[in-house]
């Protein structure tokens, strides 16, 4: 094991130990994780939230990401935790100029000046995966040059074998990695990495959120210069503007907000309940207001896919909490998850019902995203685990709710969200060419096989040769238990009934003695003994195994 590994090793154990008995894991027992009383650090809250945030920072980009990642995972996590973890800043220290030209030539095969009239030296904005730098095309072109850092792979490659390994061991071995999945979990988390360490990934995002964007004039999505992109170098128009969050009363009062946000939260909750794209980290700092009028989109690096079972769950639970019903909210909610242990489906129930009736008493206040939020963190109270893209629409709600409120106040998401689902869920009704097509030819196989397979149904039972095959039991699973007890019993038996005859056969005279007894009598009891032991043993490492073979199985696939 190299010395980079080995202090990779080290500062994961640290932050274990750390937080092996935090409020970041209550509820779960932790023993395993914190070795040691001196393992817990101070006490729990709002400030060992963040402090966490920080140490994760301090260990580099992998674990910036991976916090980046947890501060969706409202099922997982306590309020403190999520709240942090949001605000944990992606910025760093940024390279020298001299890397970024070898990694920028290296990466397009030519000098800087041959693709580019202007490159500013000083980044517009260095991240813990790559900076950004201002730039001016041989064609005029102003843009945006984005710089992967030098050996970043290299560094989340080692920190992911890492990773893998505690988060693996943890699930065979540990309460905590049986109750949050770790690996599972590790598994979305390698797969949204390898997507941001790939630059030509974001350019695509980038050219699929142009096209989806394409019917709202408010909105703008910077475009990629595909022939300057590589995967560690992304070109881009360049948009100027100010941030949501820069924006005062005065600034607000000369814009025309109102058709901003309204395309804003159409736009969005169409791509994430009708498309099935949801752009992960839709952030006021991410939202820039240019100078005619229009909201910029940036930073699609964390794009995911919403499934089509998701999309139409979410929208009949979205309905579903529109009119105050929660017991369906708690149905749909339980079809969605995985139960773990201690799932207590009646308590989840009453209290998805009391939030959900609060949130209707809101009004036109009601925030969607808020909702989603705390249902997703009832269901991880209550041991239901919800699918990972629920609290990732969770979250970009709520970041789409804060951004709304503050470039326009008197917006009502909740008014908006009830138009805008009804019409989706009604649009989703209607049925592609190609499902229309998919449906004919299953519709032509079921009515070429119907006559042939009815016609052997009924000539079954004309001959009287008609089955039913029902599953019910495992009876070869059943005859082989029912084995085993027995010859446990029998052998049992034996052992008892020769422990009595060597007790009964200790009053026989004979001249052969063991230890002062009869040597008969003693053979019978140590063959009694030997053997009951033996079966002891055999009893022990049977259901040991039994019992491993028994849980492995009803865990969830990682």
């Amino acid at each position: 094991m190299s010395t980079a590994t080995r202090s990779r090793y080290a500062d994961l154990v640290r932050l274990l130990l750390r937080y092996g008995r935090s409020d970041l894991v209550s509820g779960a027992q932790t023993d395993e994780f914190a070795v040691g009383d001196a393992a817990a650090d101070g006490s729990d809250g709002p400030g060992t939230a963040e402090q966490f945030a920080s140490d994760l920072e301090a260990m580099g980009p992998t674990y910036i990401k991976l916090g980046q990642l947890l501060s969706t995972r409202f099922d997982l996590l306590p309020a403190a935790y999520t709240e942090a973890l949001t605000r944990l800043q992606d910025t760093v220290q940024p390279f020298p100029f001299e890397e970024v030209r070898a990694i920028v030539e290296g990466e397009l095969d030519g000098r800087i000046r041959d693709f580019f009239a202007e490159f500013d030296e000083e980044p517009l904005a260095a991240a813990s995966l790559g900076q950004v730098h201002r730039a001016v095309t041989r064609t005029g072109r102003d843009v945006v040059v984005k710089v992967q850092r030098p050996d970043v792979r290299e560094t989340v490659r080692g920190d992911m074998e890492v990773l893998g390994t505690i988060a693996d061991t943890a699930d065979k071995r540990t309460s905590v990695g049986r109750q949050y999945g770790l690996a599972q979990l590790l598994a979305q988390f390698r797969r949204s990495l390898v997507g941001e360490l790939d630059y030509r990934r974001e350019a695509k995002n980038l050219l699929r959120f142009i096209e989806l964007t394409k019917d709202y004039d408010r909105l703008v999505v910077p475009e990629p210069v595909l022939q300057l992109t590589t995967s560690r170098v992304l070109t881009m128009e360049r948009i100027d503007g100010r941030k949501v969050t820069d924006l005062g009363p005065l600034a607000l009062m000369e814009l025309d907000t109102r058709p901003i946000v309204e395309q804003l939260f159409r736009c969005y909750l169409r791509m994430i309940l009708d498309d099935g794209i949801l752009h992960a980290d839709p952030h006021p700092g991410n939202l820039l207001v240019t100078d005619d009028g229009r909201l910029a989109l940036l930073d699609l690096g964390m794009v995911a896919t919403v499934p089509a079972r998701i999309q139409e769950q979410v929208i009949k639970l979205l309905l579903v909490i529109s009119d105050g019903d929660g017991e369906e909210a708690a149905r749909i909610l339980a079809d969605l998850g995985h139960p773990v242990d201690g799932y207590d489906a009646a308590a989840f129930r009453d209290d998805v019902a009391h939030l959900v009736s609060e949130a209707v008493a809101s009004g036109a206040d009601m925030e969607a995203g808020t909702v989603l939020v705390e249902l997703s963190r009832l269901s991880g109270e209550h041991g239901l685990r919800p699918p990972a893209e629920m609290s990732m629409i969770g979250k970009a709600l709520l970041n789409l709710d804060q951004a709304t409120a503050h470039l326009d106040p008197d917006f009502a998401p909740a008014e908006a969200i009830r138009d805008n689902v009804s019409e989706i869920f009604a649009s989703s009704l209607k049925t592609s060419p190609g499902g229309l097509l998919t449906a004919a030819i299953e519709a032509k196989e079921f009515t070429s096989q119907l006559p042939k397979r009815a016609n052997r149904i009924l000539d079954s039972l004309a001959q009287g040769e008609f089955t039913l095959h029902v599953e019910a039991i495992d009876e070869h699973r059943l005859h082989l238990v029912l084995q085993r007890i027995a010859n446990r019993l029998t052998l049992g038996l034996i052992i008892a009934a020769t422990i009595i005859g060597a007790a009964m056969m200790m009053r026989v005279e004979t001249d052969s003695r063991i230890l002062g007894f009869p040597a008969i009598a003693m053979l019978f009891f140590t063959f009694a003994v030997v053997a009951g032991t033996g079966l002891g043993i055999h009893i022990v490492l049977t259901d040991r195994k039994v019992a491993r073979t028994a849980q492995h199985s009803s865990t969830p696939p990682g």
